[in-house]
């Protein structure tokens, strides 16, 4: 496919040269990226060369020592970076902007910035990270991390020295109530957000910026772009955001009712940074007095949100519980975003829900959107980018993005993608959509027949075309094995994965406390994506139930790898059908339950109820030979945590899935034809 600039536009710019150029160029784009190829072809290879190559700007002048005043007096502190020539000298001419937001502190970005800048440390760490490869070892987990370096979301994260080098300035800084900034921490609140549109009207009208501002950020600063977006400052003209989120409550904090071991752990690493002052400035500050202000704010909330998080996790009775308005005012109203924006995920990432949600609620063309989302966690995002068959690098993708968008380069990266995917089980693909082509509605039945491939768990069934013939009772309770497991290593944002094939590549263990339903071997690669829903008929001896589940790709050595996973407490059943999606025949694909307080359900003792288990969506397919599982499980731990009220209601409880023809469980989901004619015909056999 090629494409071409208007006649008015090729006649104002010269004809570019065919050999790629390692300069930056105004050139036109004539469409040498081929629909559909993940690498980015030959316009990646100029991109690329451009980052890597001679800059516009041999050097960087870095200020450390940079205060914005907020409209109610609060002084947030800031880092600035802008292009300096070979004697080190700050060059006048005013450029782009591109802001990082984040609360991790200062002092932390610097230090990892001089690390990976120091003159013999820092090529060593990037030469390491590119260079050294221990798949299928016992080391492949720490590789895979390690990688992330090479990957350049670093750069993405931190200062990019090179970015600003071919004619940028960079600003970061630290969240109000964090790092050197003064204020309380209100994590993601409605005063942090006016702060960051404050921050883009005060970067603005610096001498150094032109006027237009990108966004930039990984996790929280992806967040925050992605809220300050959606207030459509004028000035933002692009936004880069690798592993943001937009429904906080269901990705993280309470998923399916339950909350999850990470937030707490994250509350503490934050709110524990916060109380380190920055070296860089901490003498001047004492002298200014910033830092008796700092202290002072520091004493008014040591630790930000941590004791109504016990308190609610106690008694039930904070807000933040349950899905509250506290969490409305913190998603980011994606919809409202006007400016470009490029999104980069993980299917096992926190957020997995928001990887390809964001791509699909915002409201412009492909091209003026990008999604891009591996088959990795949290850390690891962008590990293994830049290989021969990968997406390019990340620091690539953004200052070609914000080339285009700030600087109007017309270097075709709004052609790429837009929707690239490495697809679970296959390899890295582009395309158009999401869910991808070719797969339709397809109901799963949970049935007690074995499948004699699962003797290890706790019951052996069957996923077919039909429903059970008869009524049985499959009774589970409640084992520790999650904390060894893909559920584990999702929690703990992929760090876990160092510990092993257990943690990553290998559900065999956890599911020795499972129940187990397995379809017969598919003939032919049949494709597996978007959302899913399983549908449980379940009761309990007690007045609370936690139900976990997985969806599994298990090849025919038996390796059970989970491709999604979900949970759900009973209580939390009830569903707001005006936000769930549902098939063209009807069939639910994707709950959306309330999560309130005033919407939970009573959970009869040992009366079967209904529950719909929403599901990651994920992108993945299966190989001849293969086959799809659904685990259900009583527990997982630490991924689900009960809180003590609904504990004390589910204690010493037995669960149990009540498979009954009368009201089937099944899961359903969007899959390729070879799927749905390979069950009927196992069924007919």
């Amino acid at each position: 496919m090629t494409y071409q600039l208007d006649p008015a536009e090729r006649r104002a710019r010269p004809v570019p040269s065919p050999l790629p150029s390692r300069r930056i160029t105004e050139a036109p784009h004539f469409g040498t990226l081929p629909l559909g190829d993940p690498t980015g072809g030959a316009d990646a290879i100029r991109w690329r060369e451009q980052v890597d190559g001679k800059q516009l700007y041999p050097r960087v002048v870095i200020d450390r020592d940079v205060s914005i005043t907020m409209s109610d007096g609060a002084v947030l502190r800031a880092t600035v970076i802008r292009p300096a020539n070979r004697f080190g000298q700050t060059v006048l001419t005013p450029y782009p902007a591109i802001i990082n937001i984040n609360p991790y502190n200062r002092a932390a970005i610097d230090f990892v910035d001089q690390a990976l800048h120091a003159p013999v440390l820092g090529k060593a760490l990037h030469t390491a990270s590119a260079s050294i490869d221990a798949s299928g070892t016992a080391l492949e987990g720490l590789t895979t991390l390690t990688q992330t370096l090479s990957g350049g979301v670093f750069d993405v994260f931190g200062i990019n020295r090179n970015l600003v080098r071919s004619g940028y300035v960079q600003v970061v800084v630290d969240v109000r109530g964090t790092g050197a900034s003064h204020g309380k921490w209100q994590i993601l609140g409605p005063r942090e957000q006016q702060d960051s549109v404050e921050i883009i009207d005060w970067v603005a009208e610096q001498e150094w910026c032109d006027g237009t501002v990108g966004l930039a950020g990984w996790s929280y600063s992806a967040i925050n772009s992605l809220q300050a977006a959606d207030k459509r400052p004028p000035q933002l003209k692009a936004v880069f955001a690798v592993e943001g989120c937009d429904d906080i409550v269901r990705d993280i904090y309470i998923t399916g009712g339950m909350p999850s071991a990470f937030i707490p752990v994250w509350l503490s690493a934050v709110n524990m940074l916060k109380w380190v002052p920055n070296p860089a400035n901490i003498l001047r500050d004492i002298v200014s007095g910033h830092a008796l202000r700092w202290a002072i704010d520091r004493v008014k909330s040591p630790a930000t949100d941590i004791p109504s998080l016990l308190w609610g996790f106690l008694t039930a009775r904070d807000p933040r519980i349950f899905d509250d308005p506290y969490f409305d005012e913190r998603d980011p109203i994606v919809d409202r975003i006007e400016a470009p924006t490029f999104t980069v995920g993980a299917w096992h990432d926190l957020f997995g829900r928001s990887a390809t949600g964001v791509y699909e609620r915002l409201k412009m063309e492909p091209g003026r959107k990008q999604m891009i989302v591996g088959d990795g966690y949290h850390l690891d995002v962008g590990s293994g980018y830049g290989g021969k068959f990968a997406p390019p690098r990340l620091d690539v993708l953004e200052r070609a993005w914000f080339d285009r968008w700030l600087k109007g380069h017309r270097n075709g990266v709004e052609f790429y993608g837009p929707v690239t995917m490495l697809q679970q089980g296959g390899a890295w693909t582009a395309g158009q959509n999401f869910p991808r082509p070719g797969v339709a509605p397809t109901r799963l039945y949970l049935t007690p027949d074995t499948s004699s491939t699962a003797d290890h768990a706790v019951h052996d069934g069957t996923l077919g075309s039909t429903p059970a013939q008869g009524v049985s009772s499959l009774h589970i309770r409640p084992d520790t094995r999650g904390l060894r497991s893909r559920d584990m290593t999702q929690v703990t944002a992929g760090a876990t994965m160092v510990l092993g094939a257990d943690y990553a590549k290998d559900a065999r263990f956890q599911e020795r406390g499972a129940l187990s339903f397995t379809t017969a071997p598919v003939l032919e690669a049949t494709p597996v994506s978007g959302a899913m829903n399983l549908r449980l008929n379940v009761a309990t001896t007690a007045h609370e139930a936690i139900w976990a589940v997985t969806v599994n790709d298990v090849a025919p050595d038996g390796t059970s790898t989970v491709l999604t996973n979900g949970a759900l407490s009973a209580s939390n059943r009830a569903l707001d059908r005006s936000k769930s999606t549902y098939t063209t025949d009807g069939s639910l694909l994707s709950a959306h339950h309330y999560l309130s307080h005033k919407h939970k359900l009573p959970v009869p003792a040992d009366e079967p109820v209904r529950i719909d288990v929403d599901l990651v969506p994920t992108d993945a397919v299966l190989q001849p030979g293969h086959r799809l599982r659904v685990d259900v499980y009583a527990a997982s731990l630490p991924r689900y945590l009960t809180v003590v009220p609904d504990l004390i209601k589910a204690r010493g409880r037995k669960q149990r899935l009540v498979l009954d023809p009368a009201h089937p469980s099944y899961l359903t989901l969007l899959a390729g034809e070879g799927l749905r004619s390979d069950l009927e015909d196992a069924a007919t056999v």
